[in-house]
């Protein structure tokens, strides 16, 4: 199982839009076994390293340093699916 976790600076909206991108571009990627949830950068600070892979904005992603184990992936458009795809494909190598 790959566990994702998505943040935003609020985790409202853009980081359930990140989430949903993200499992779809896992789907493309052959990737069955997810489990996903969304938050904000602060909650997400708690939580990371209870998580496999990190997604938030490059503006974000490096309050989350150190806090897991996992992959930090900084995306530089959230709406862009083939720069997540890219980079989760990169990630799971």
């Amino acid at each position: 199982m790959v566990k994702v976790l998505t943040a935003c600076g609020n985790g409202m909206g853009s980081s359930m839009v990140i989430k949903m991108k993200v499992e779809n571009a896992l789907r493309q990627l052959g990737v069955a076994n997810v489990e996903s949830a969304s938050c904000s950068v602060g909650e997400a600070k708690g939580l990371a390293s209870g998580y496999d892979i990190v997604v938030a904005s490059n503006h974000l992603i490096h309050e989350l340093d150190g806090r897991t184990n996992g992959k930090l992936i900084g995306l530089d458009n959230l709406m862009d699916d083939n720069e997540i795809k890219t980079k989760l494909e990169a990630a799971l190598k």
